[in-house]
């Protein structure tokens, strides 16, 4: 195969991609003059590199075949002849190569997705905008912070952060993870402030370095406590089920344990052997039960009844259901956890016992 044509076919490949990736080889077929280019020049070991890898992914997404700009990388570590050709110093380096030139200019934007594009867009008189996806996270401000983290019914875990700090991006992804996680709890919230906008609550809470990380217990009077344990997702998992007396897992399962009352489990052990005197014995057990306790005895006795006016063969046909309903992609948080409690309660109408799962592992 010709050069041209291996060049020709490895631009078209770079250019499908969100931040296209140059090397000698292509450099000059992609930064010709006929379109706008932003170049980063990069390490792999660069600490603010890696920082910034993530917002540029982002900001490369947005522009599209059309719009006559090209979001680029260059690992100047790699390609040492790249760097030295445009006299990079340091990294990360970004420059841009305007549409008609070769020459690069200096970029003088921000270091995030959003600061990028609006460079970008000034430059060009484009008007793209960063889709801001969906997150799990509860922003906090202070119109609203008393209301939800100083709420008596829940447990609150707040990360005090700041939009330049990079421990904050790199948390960010778990923070996120472990905040739909728990999406499904009404009364357990993952939440955050941007401790720089916000900086008298910030100052109430003593902030004085970020990412800081407190955790703010349901009951009155709260009393606030200093998060201080590991930052990977199964660390707050663990943490949170402990505080809030939930069960989940790091990936976003139930426990087996999760909704299990041992003292029912004993009554319906043997679905076959379940009679109206079973119920009437549910019944006195739920009534000493509080709070999430409660709500789980009512799962019980409800699927007591179904098995009364149904049939013991209620527990397979209703366990089949929810593995369904479970396995479906329009389901809420709140009716993913309702449903994995189900199948966890159904299972001791089966005879099967709690068995012990840490939270790390996968169910």
């Amino acid at each position: 195969m010709k050069l041209s044509v291996i060049l020709a076919l490895t631009v078209a490949t770079a250019a499908q991609a969100a931040v296209v990736t140059l090397t000698p080889a292509n450099f000059d077929q992609v930064v010709d003059g006929s379109q706008n280019v932003l170049v980063e020049f990069y390490a792999p070991w660069c600490g603010h590199c890696k920082t910034l890898a993530p917002e540029y992914e982002i900001a490369g997404d947005v522009y599209k075949a059309g719009d006559g700009v090209v979001i680029a990388k260059v690992d100047a570590d790699a390609e040492r002849s790249l760097g030295e050709r445009f006299d990079v110093k340091g990294f990360p380096t970004l420059k841009w190569f305007p549409k008609g030139s070769t020459a690069p200019e200096e970029y003088e934007g921000g270091r995030t997705a959003d600061t990028i594009v609006s460079w970008v867009n000034g430059k060009t008189g484009l008007s793209r905008k960063v889709k801001k996806m969906a997150s799990a996270v509860v922003e906090l401000t202070d119109g609203n912070f008393d209301s939800l983290a100083m709420d008596p019914t829940k447990d609150v875990l707040v990360g005090f952060t700041a939009p330049w700090c990079g421990h904050c991006k790199t948390l960010a992804p778990k923070y996120e993870a472990v905040a739909k996680i728990f999406a499904g709890e009404r009364d357990v919230v993952v939440a955050k402030v941007d401790a720089t906008q916000y900086r008298d609550l910030a100052s109430r809470f003593d902030v004085s370095g970020y990412p800081t990380l407190k955790f703010f217990p349901r009951g009155e009077g709260k009393e606030v406590e200093a998060y201080e344990h590991g930052r990977d997702v199964v660390d707050f998992v663990n943490f949170l089920n402990e505080k809030a007396g939930t069960a989940y897992t790091a990936t976003g399962g139930l426990l087996p344990s999760a909704g299990r009352i041992a003292e029912l489990d004993a009554l319906v052990a043997s679905v076959q052997g379940i009679t109206s005197e079973t119920l009437t014995k549910a019944k006195e057990v739920a009534t000493g039960l509080k709070d999430q306790a409660a709500a789980h005895g009512d799962v019980y006795l409800k699927a007591i009844e179904k098995v009364l006016t149904k049939g013991a063969a209620y527990v397979d046909t209703e366990a089949e259901r929810l593995r369904k309903l479970l396995a479906g992609d329009n389901i809420s948080p709140e009716k993913k956890a309702l449903f994995l409690i189900k199948t966890n309660i159904l299972r001791a109408f089966k005879g099967e016992p709690v068995e012990e799962v840490p939270a790390n592992e996968e169910l």
